[in-house]
């Protein structure tokens, strides 16, 4: 190092900096992707006639409140844990419906039967910003069809079924 000429040594040291920061060769330099941080919360609304309406929601960790509201097994709030599983296959199920992020959007329907219940699909993020997605049951259309069956999954994916389950009520109206 005898060689070295004063203004060399600033030179050496960004040049050693850098290549403290440089990847190896072959390794993985990708940032580890964010957590999922969007809540789901899928609102089901009334019918003409006893359908269940209700709210459930799942949170990243696999956390679930189901609300009762009416024509269902378990009126009011009740909560379980279905997993981080369940709700990174519903996540992954419901993204093709899930439009640009804090934007609303209606799935796209030509022909629905006009009686059946609207389903509100809302992704919230940490900082309370939503994203909505609104569904007309009976849809006649290959994507709406689709998204049907994905919502007639939903309470026994999320391990509801039984809370969900449609019940009549004596004295209990329509809608």
């Amino acid at each position: 190092m005898t060689n070295l000429k004063p203004w060399s040594l600033p030179l050496l040291a960004a040049a050693l900096t850098a290549s403290a920061c440089t990847p190896l060769p072959g390794a993985d330099n990708v940032p580890p992707a964010a957590p999922e941080a969007e809540t789901i919360a899928i609102s089901v609304g009334p019918c003409f006639g006893f359908c269940p309406v209700y709210n459930v929601t799942i949170a990243p960790e696999g956390a679930v409140r189901f609300q009762g509201l009416r024509h269902t097994a378990v009126l009011g709030e009740t909560r379980r844990e279905a997993g981080n599983g369940s709700y990174r296959a519903l996540a992954a199920e419901l993204a093709p419906y899930r439009p640009a992020s804090g934007t609303s959007a209606a799935v796209e329907c030509d022909t629905a039967i006009s009686d059946t219940s609207i389903y509100t699909i809302t992704w919230s993020d940490p900082t309370g910003r939503q994203t909505v997605a609104t569904h007309h049951r009976g849809c006649r259309v290959d994507k709406g069809q689709r998204l049907d069956a994905i919502l007639d999954g939903v309470p026994a994916q999320l391990g509801i079924e039984g809370w969900a389950r449609q019940v009549t009520r004596p004295g209990a109206t329509r809608g």
